[in-house]
């Protein structure tokens, strides 16, 4: 064999392994975790490469877009709108997304970030424009849902989720923000003086019943020295019943006894004239004992 012949097949037999090994260099491909890629042929879509080892058919087949799947966040949006109540309100929204089907993302839009912002900006003052300024202020969560909700059948066709939605601020122009707080220092004004309207009913309910309290515990002492009065009546009608008259003698004697025994505890020593039969009253009650005993 000549040399010219051993270095031509050599020469050939290296080209041939070079081109294996480009082949196998352009056919594998290894799609990192976080993206996927479109491969196309001819122009035209042919796959969507996943995440691992893949394998594309050389000089047919080439990577056309490397597409992220993270999560990804628009810039903070300002757009103006108006209530159903005319008041100009300018709300700044923040949207998250990733991309789910890159071959929509890639053949159906253009520029992702620009058209979600510009439907968030639609959705958000078409529905500001049914809420009242109240509304908005208060139910946040309500609005929220609603964006995200109509923001996602849109997007749906882009092979785009829409991962949250947030309205990070609500801002009013002076002239509003001038009407709301002279009428929540109205609102105040309103509060304090119901509390203090409620302080004086409850003051003069209090003092009710406590007048009442004191009227029912007075009844109840009367009742009590009534009825103990009654009792004491009732064994003197025993006695008299018993005794006949001698009982209520000796009764109407103590009384005399008693009043004359006040009469006589009076300071300096005063002397008590007593009428005769005052006398005569102490002789039968002092009887009567003699005779009880």
């Amino acid at each position: 064999m000549r040399i010219e012949d051993f270095l031509g097949g050599n020469a050939v037999a290296l080209a041939l392994a070079l081109l294996v090994l480009l082949c196998l260099f352009l056919a594998v491909r290894v799609v990192p975790q976080s993206e996927k890629f479109v491969v196309e042929r001819f122009g035209r879509l042919r796959a969507v490469l996943g995440p691992g080892l893949n394998f594309i058919v050389p000089f047919l087949d080439r990577v056309a877009h490397r597409i992220s799947i993270l999560e990804r966040q628009l810039p903070t949006a300002s757009q103006d709108a108006i209530t159903s109540d005319n008041a100009l309100v300018q709300v700044e929204t923040s949207v998250f997304y990733r991309i789910i089907e890159p071959e929509k993302t890639v053949y159906r839009i253009r520029d992702v970030d620009a058209a979600i912002a510009t439907t968030v900006a639609g959705i958000v003052r078409a529905e500001i424009g049914q809420m009242e300024l109240d509304q908005v202020q208060s139910n946040r969560a309500v609005l929220i849902a609603k964006i995200r909700d109509s923001l996602t059948n849109i997007v749906d066709d882009w092979g785009i989720e829409v991962t949250r939605v947030e309205i990070l601020d609500v801002n009013l122009d002076a002239a509003t923000r001038a009407a709301m707080l002279q009428q929540l220092n109205a609102e105040r004004a309103r509060r304090a003086q119901v509390t203090e309207a409620e302080g004086r009913k409850r003051s003069v309910e209090l003092a009710a019943d406590a007048d009442l309290y004191a009227a029912e515990q007075a009844a109840k002492a009367r009742r009590v020295t009534a009825d103990a009065e009654a009792y004491a009546t009732g064994v003197i009608a025993g006695a008299i019943a018993a005794n006949g008259l001698e009982a209520a003698q000796f009764q109407i004697a103590l009384k005399q006894v008693e009043a004359l025994s006040e009469m006589g505890k009076g300071q300096g020593g005063r002397v008590v004239l007593l009428p005769a039969d005052a006398v005569d009253a102490f002789r039968d009650a002092f009887a009567m004992l003699k005779g009880g005993r």
